[in-house]
């Protein structure tokens, strides 16, 4: 075929609905009063910095992976589909079950679904947002009609329970999607964006080895293979770029901010989230804040918000929603869509 005319062809683009939505939580919850027996905080000063009140760690028998599997069926069931259905499997975590196998093609096993595709992610609390719209990329272009999306954490296995500045603020949790295909060019998602400023990772890191900790760094507890954190300078990345970013998108995608039904960000601190709220004349049913229950599930918790609207009957079909997210990397990406 000439080159020209393919190019001069019109791109066939699929929509995609979210057709189901799942969620996993560990049992085990830990509130801030456990927290103040081991290190030195209190429920007061951990409420007034972050919002968070408790949050929930996994158990004997549980694992990024088995949360990842019920989330996955739940997802399923929602959307009415079988695991055969499948395409594929797209993972988004900062704490996999382990470097390889990819806990994605584990889970194809588990919900018997093979041969479906199946690859983890890693961009951090943004890893659900990036995974959606790759998800909903593929679906467009016609390579798959069904993938499910799945945020899943088990940071309580990559904190240093002896630090304060990291142990208050994460929990564990999962929660999934089913993206399918649709006819109808009215659903979908309508905007995306992604990215990253890897000049800031020293801000947030989690390093294997003494050579992975930066020269002059300031904030490394002492422990390899913990998460390490610049509170300081992660609070300013937040609050500089969340209402920017979300301002971006709805001009992008040519809808006014009073359209959106709801905005789903990512749960890393409620003073944040409240503070955009409020600069952006955004009323408390319009953004919605969990944190309090789970503390920062990192990849998990923007789904998580999904899910409790959905289950709640707030979101119905034809609602606009952004996706936001802004995670170590650093990285930030938005899903803006037409359910």
């Amino acid at each position: 075929m000439n080159a020209g005319l393919a190019r001069s062809q019109p791109r066939i683009r699929i929509p995609a609905r979210i057709a189901g939505s799942g969620a996993a939580i560990p049992a085990r919850v830990v509130t801030n009063a456990e927290l103040s027996r081991t290190v030195d905080t209190s429920d007061a000063w951990i409420v007034q910095r972050t919002g968070i009140r408790q949050r929930y760690i996994i158990g004997e028998g549980q694992s990024l992976l088995s949360l990842s599997v019920e989330a996955g069926r739940q997802a399923l069931q929602s959307a009415q589909l079988a695991p055969g259905d499948l395409g594929m499997a797209i993972v988004a975590t900062m704490s996999p079950q382990m470097l390889t196998p990819s806990t994605a093609a584990r889970l194809v096993d588990q919900l018997g679904a093979t041969p479906a595709g199946a690859v983890d992610i890693g961009a951090a609390c943004s890893g659900f947002v990036y995974a959606l719209n790759m998800a909903a990329g593929l679906i467009a272009t016609g390579a798959m009609n069904n993938i499910l999306v799945v945020g899943a954490e088990v940071l309580s296995q990559t904190v240093d329970w002896s630090d304060r500045r990291t142990c208050v603020l994460f929990g564990d949790g999962a929660a999934a999607v089913v993206l399918s295909a649709d006819s109808s060019p009215n659903q979908g998602c309508i905007h995306q964006s992604m990215y990253s400023n890897g000049a800031g990772w020293r801000d947030l890191y989690c390093p294997r080895t003494n050579q992975d900790i930066p020269e002059n760094d300031a904030i490394f507890s002492g422990k390899l293979n913990t998460l390490q954190m610049n509170g300081r300078e992660i609070y300013r990345f937040a609050v500089s770029t969340l209402e920017q970013t979300i301002l971006d998108a709805v001009e992008a995608a040519g809808v006014e901010l009073d359209q959106l039904k709801a905005i789903l960000v990512h749960q890393s601190n409620a003073r944040i989230i409240e503070g955009a709220a409020r600069r952006l004349g955004l009323t408390d049913d319009r953004i919605y804040v969990n944190i309090d229950r789970f503390g920062n599930t990192a990849a998990a918790s923007v789904p998580l918000c999904f899910h409790e609207l959905r289950c709640a009957g707030r979101l119905v079909e034809g609602d606009l929603v952004l996706f936001v997210a802004l995670g170590g990397g650093l990285t930030w990406a938005t899903s803006l869509w037409r359910l």
